[in-house]
């Protein structure tokens, strides 16, 4: 199971969005590319970079400074935020991105994602905001989509998905733990890997997110940030339950 940290960019800074709007993102002290180097000092295997001026506005000014991360690292990283179109999706990859992760446009423009997903095999993975009763959500968590989980699942799954990305819309990570039925859905649903994307309390979280199976199928990874700064555990804490084999 791959432990994630994540670093979101706004306005060439590193930022913390304490309930997942970029209206209420705190700049950090450590520039982007400083703050990418200590996850991977702390432990991480893999990085994922969000690019919220691309998300949030189709602002592009912080690609430069993500492929110098990307050249940066040794591990694997993927790039969400603004993959709208497949040239943008090929710049990331040609950059170096290990993957990228479609968010709105993955649900709402099936032609042009399932040509993605065809063109780039294993390197484009998909975002899914859900509502405590399965409806997804888009555009930030700003507007219902009126489509469901499983539906989605399985649409995505047959255009050829490379892995899907589950977060809980609105879920504070540090007070609510995270919807175990939600990844169980997506487990039962899909044979690509399915990673948590919405963090976890504390290391009994991170435990049964780790030991949750479907079917003989587990997560394929977890995405952690602000418990770790916010001192809920360490990376080398995080790291040794999910690979406790």
């Amino acid at each position: 199971m791959d432990l994630y940290s994540r670093v979101n960019i706004l306005g060439g800074r590193a930022v913390r969005l304490p309930h997942g709007d970029v209206h209420e993102a705190i700049a950090l002290d450590s520039s982007p590319l400083v703050r990418a180097k200590g996850w991977v000092d702390k432990g991480a295997t893999r990085l994922q970079i969000v690019d919220l001026d691309a998300a949030a506005y189709g602002d592009y000014r912080n690609r430069p400074m993500i492929h110098e991360i990307i050249e940066a690292l040794e591990i694997p990283v993927q790039v969400a935020g603004g993959i709208r179109s497949p040239q943008e999706a090929s710049r990331l990859i040609e950059a170096g991105a290990w993957r990228v992760v479609m968010g709105t446009a993955a649900i709402e423009e099936q032609v042009m994602s399932w040509d993605l997903f065809r063109t780039n095999p294993d390197k484009v993975a998909v975002s899914l905001d859900v509502l405590p009763d399965e409806e997804l959500v888009v555009r930030g968590w700003t507007a219902h989509s009126g489509r469901f989980l499983e539906e989605v699942l399985i649409e995505l799954s047959a255009g050829g998905a490379a892995a899907y990305l589950i977060s809980e819309a609105g879920r504070d990570a540090l007070e609510e733990p995270p919807n175990f039925g939600v990844l169980r859905s997506a487990l039962a649903i899909v044979d690509e890997p399915v990673i948590a994307a919405g963090g976890a309390r504390d290391l009994d979280d991170l435990r049964a997110l780790y030991d949750l199976e479907v079917d003989g199928k587990r997560l394929g990874g977890v995405i952690v940030g602000r418990e770790v700064t916010a001192g809920r555990f360490t990376m080398d804490q995080a790291a040794e339950v999910l690979h406790d084999d």
